[in-house]
């Protein structure tokens, strides 16, 4: 997002299946980060303050299409993470299904994906 890389070593695959189960903690929030995708300072200090959560990918044979289910989970009541991803994770998933059926996104992240 935005051109930032993200490194850090408590960012770690929690399971993995190739090609039915992918699972991770999810990512470190960076002032780089935050600076790229417009968030303030205040919303910053907010979400590197709740505990690390959880992305799983399951991919499963639905006939002869592939069904995709992603859940992010592990948040505490209130939190700001989960307000954000919970607007961002449609629109990415939106233009994963239109890059896999026509070789182009519907557009970049906006900021209410953010």
């Amino acid at each position: 997002m935005g051109g930032v890389t993200i490194e850090d070593p408590e960012q770690v695959v929690l399971e993995s299946d190739p090609h039915r189960r992918l699972a991770y903690s999810w990512h470190t929030f960076t002032p780089e980060f935050a600076k790229a995708v417009g968030l303030s300072d205040e919303a910053l200090a907010r979400v590197t303050a709740e505990p690390r959560s959880k992305v799983t990918f399951d991919i499963e044979q639905a006939g002869e299409t592939v069904k995709l289910t992603i859940v992010h989970s592990g948040f505490e009541p209130g939190s700001g993470v989960r307000e954000s991803i919970s607007q961002g994770w449609p629109e990415l998933l939106s233009n994963l299904k239109t890059l896999l059926e026509t070789g182009e996104t519907l557009s970049p992240i906006t900021e209410t994906a953010r």
